[in-house]
Protein backbone atom coordinates (compact mmCIF):
# COMPACT_ATOMS: atom_id res chain seq x y z
CA UNK A 1 0.00 0.00 0.00
CA UNK A 2 1.41 3.38 -0.89
CA UNK A 3 1.69 6.03 1.65
CA UNK A 4 0.52 9.54 1.12
CA UNK A 5 2.42 12.19 3.13
CA UNK A 6 0.38 15.46 3.56
CA UNK A 7 2.33 18.50 2.34
CA UNK A 8 3.15 19.38 6.18
CA UNK A 9 5.44 16.29 6.85
CA UNK A 10 9.09 16.90 7.27
CA UNK A 11 11.32 15.79 5.36
CA UNK A 12 14.31 14.44 7.95
CA UNK A 13 17.80 13.26 6.97
CA UNK A 14 19.54 10.97 9.85
CA UNK A 15 23.69 10.88 9.52
CA UNK A 16 24.96 8.65 12.51
CA UNK A 17 27.94 7.59 12.90
CA UNK A 18 31.35 8.35 15.42
CA UNK A 19 32.69 11.04 13.37
CA UNK A 20 35.59 10.47 14.40
CA UNK A 21 36.81 13.02 12.85
CA UNK A 22 33.82 14.96 10.65
CA UNK A 23 35.03 15.60 7.40
CA UNK A 24 34.45 17.26 4.08
CA UNK A 25 32.78 13.96 3.28
CA UNK A 26 30.10 13.70 5.99
CA UNK A 27 29.53 17.25 4.93
CA UNK A 28 28.91 16.67 1.00
CA UNK A 29 26.71 13.67 0.83
CA UNK A 30 24.88 15.61 3.96
CA UNK A 31 24.43 18.45 1.16
CA UNK A 32 23.51 16.07 -1.62
CA UNK A 33 20.79 14.04 0.33
CA UNK A 34 19.16 17.87 1.26
CA UNK A 35 18.68 18.47 -2.37
CA UNK A 36 17.71 15.24 -3.83
CA UNK A 37 15.67 13.89 -1.16
CA UNK A 38 14.07 17.75 -0.62
CA UNK A 39 15.17 17.38 2.97
CA UNK A 40 13.65 20.24 5.92
CA UNK A 41 16.68 19.16 7.64
CA UNK A 42 19.72 16.72 8.44
CA UNK A 43 20.36 15.46 12.02
CA UNK A 44 24.21 14.01 12.26
CA UNK A 45 23.74 11.66 15.24
CA UNK A 46 27.13 11.31 16.52
CA UNK A 47 27.47 8.00 18.50
CA UNK A 48 30.02 6.91 21.39
CA UNK A 49 31.17 3.62 19.45
CA UNK A 50 30.15 1.88 16.64
CA UNK A 51 29.76 -1.58 17.49
CA UNK A 52 31.78 -2.79 14.29
CA UNK A 53 34.84 -0.26 14.83
CA UNK A 54 37.58 0.24 17.47
CA UNK A 55 37.57 3.11 20.37
CA UNK A 56 37.52 6.45 18.15
CA UNK A 57 40.40 8.33 18.96
CA UNK A 58 38.80 11.65 20.13
CA UNK A 59 36.46 12.31 23.13
CA UNK A 60 32.75 12.26 22.32
CA UNK A 61 33.18 16.37 23.11
CA UNK A 62 35.45 17.02 20.49
CA UNK A 63 33.81 15.48 18.30
CA UNK A 64 30.40 16.93 18.48
CA UNK A 65 32.37 20.28 18.84
CA UNK A 66 34.46 19.30 15.47
CA UNK A 67 31.27 18.26 14.11
CA UNK A 68 29.68 21.72 15.08
CA UNK A 69 32.42 23.36 13.96
CA UNK A 70 32.35 21.87 10.54
CA UNK A 71 28.43 22.45 9.91
CA UNK A 72 28.03 26.26 11.39
CA UNK A 73 27.31 27.61 8.37
CA UNK A 74 24.57 24.64 7.18
CA UNK A 75 21.11 25.83 8.16
CA UNK A 76 19.66 22.48 7.82
CA UNK A 77 22.23 20.50 9.65
CA UNK A 78 22.17 19.59 12.98
CA UNK A 79 24.02 18.15 15.34
CA UNK A 80 22.97 15.51 17.86
CA UNK A 81 24.30 12.71 20.95
CA UNK A 82 21.56 10.80 22.37
CA UNK A 83 22.72 7.43 23.15
CA UNK A 84 22.27 8.44 27.11
CA UNK A 85 18.90 9.33 26.71
CA UNK A 86 17.88 6.49 24.60
CA UNK A 87 20.49 4.06 26.23
CA UNK A 88 21.30 2.63 23.26
CA UNK A 89 24.06 2.44 20.45
CA UNK A 90 22.00 0.48 17.84
CA UNK A 91 20.45 1.94 15.14
CA UNK A 92 16.87 0.32 15.38
CA UNK A 93 16.95 1.82 18.54
CA UNK A 94 18.04 5.28 17.21
CA UNK A 95 15.40 5.15 14.93
CA UNK A 96 12.42 3.50 17.14
CA UNK A 97 13.26 6.77 19.22
CA UNK A 98 13.51 9.17 16.66
CA UNK A 99 10.11 7.84 14.59
CA UNK A 100 8.52 8.26 18.14
CA UNK A 101 9.12 12.17 18.38
CA UNK A 102 8.28 12.11 14.51
CA UNK A 103 5.30 10.46 14.01
CA UNK A 104 4.07 12.52 10.61
CA UNK A 105 7.54 12.94 9.45
CA UNK A 106 9.11 10.90 6.82
CA UNK A 107 12.68 9.87 8.07
CA UNK A 108 15.50 8.96 5.69
CA UNK A 109 18.24 6.97 7.26
CA UNK A 110 21.70 7.84 5.51
CA UNK A 111 24.58 5.02 4.91
CA UNK A 112 27.63 5.01 3.06
CA UNK A 113 27.82 2.06 0.57
CA UNK A 114 30.80 0.56 3.04
CA UNK A 115 27.66 0.08 5.48
CA UNK A 116 25.17 -1.67 3.47
CA UNK A 117 27.76 -5.01 2.90
CA UNK A 118 27.58 -5.55 6.62
CA UNK A 119 23.87 -4.12 7.30
CA UNK A 120 22.69 -8.04 7.76
CA UNK A 121 24.73 -7.83 11.09
CA UNK A 122 22.81 -5.10 12.50
CA UNK A 123 20.26 -5.46 14.99
CA UNK A 124 16.75 -5.86 13.75
CA UNK A 125 18.18 -4.53 10.51
CA UNK A 126 15.28 -5.86 8.64
CA UNK A 127 12.60 -3.84 10.75
CA UNK A 128 14.89 -0.52 9.56
CA UNK A 129 12.86 0.35 6.96
CA UNK A 130 9.87 0.60 8.50
CA UNK A 131 10.96 3.51 10.59
CA UNK A 132 13.43 5.22 7.84
CA UNK A 133 13.77 4.74 3.99
CA UNK A 134 17.60 3.22 3.91
CA UNK A 135 19.45 5.61 1.72
CA UNK A 136 22.62 4.62 0.45
CA UNK A 137 26.03 6.74 -0.99
CA UNK A 138 28.27 5.50 -3.57
CA UNK A 139 31.76 4.84 -1.99
CA UNK A 140 34.89 4.13 -3.86
CA UNK A 141 36.03 0.80 -3.81
CA UNK A 142 32.74 -0.63 -2.53
CA UNK A 143 30.18 -0.23 -5.22
CA UNK A 144 29.95 -3.85 -6.48
CA UNK A 145 30.08 -5.51 -2.64
CA UNK A 146 27.42 -3.25 -1.17
CA UNK A 147 25.45 -3.68 -4.70
CA UNK A 148 25.87 -7.59 -3.76
CA UNK A 149 25.22 -8.12 -0.42
CA UNK A 150 22.82 -10.07 1.48
CA UNK A 151 21.25 -6.77 2.53
CA UNK A 152 20.86 -5.02 -0.82
CA UNK A 153 19.49 -8.55 -2.06
CA UNK A 154 17.12 -9.05 1.12
CA UNK A 155 15.27 -5.55 1.12
CA UNK A 156 12.50 -4.77 -0.46
CA UNK A 157 13.03 -2.26 -3.73
CA UNK A 158 10.90 0.47 -2.13
CA UNK A 159 12.79 0.21 1.38
CA UNK A 160 16.34 1.73 -0.04
CA UNK A 161 17.60 3.54 -2.85
CA UNK A 162 21.06 4.02 -3.82
CA UNK A 163 22.40 7.71 -4.59
CA UNK A 164 26.26 7.47 -7.32
CA UNK A 165 27.21 10.75 -6.16
CA UNK A 166 30.94 12.11 -6.82
CA UNK A 167 33.57 9.52 -4.60
CA UNK A 168 35.16 11.92 -2.04
CA UNK A 169 38.77 9.70 -1.29
CA UNK A 170 38.61 10.57 2.38
CA UNK A 171 37.44 8.25 5.44
CA UNK A 172 37.47 9.30 8.97
CA UNK A 173 39.93 6.45 9.40
CA UNK A 174 42.51 7.86 6.68
CA UNK A 175 42.49 11.76 8.57
CA UNK A 176 43.42 9.24 11.91
CA UNK A 177 46.74 7.66 10.03
CA UNK A 178 48.33 11.30 9.34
Amino acid sequence: MKKIYKKNNKRIGILGGTFDPPHAGHLYISKIAIKKLNLDKLIWIITKQNPFKKQPSLSIEKRIKLSKQKTKKQKKIFIRFIERKIKSKNTFDLLSYLKKKNKKNILFFLIGADNLIKFHKWKKWKKIPDLAKIVVFARSNYISKALSSIASKSLKKKDWMYINCKKISISSSLIRKF
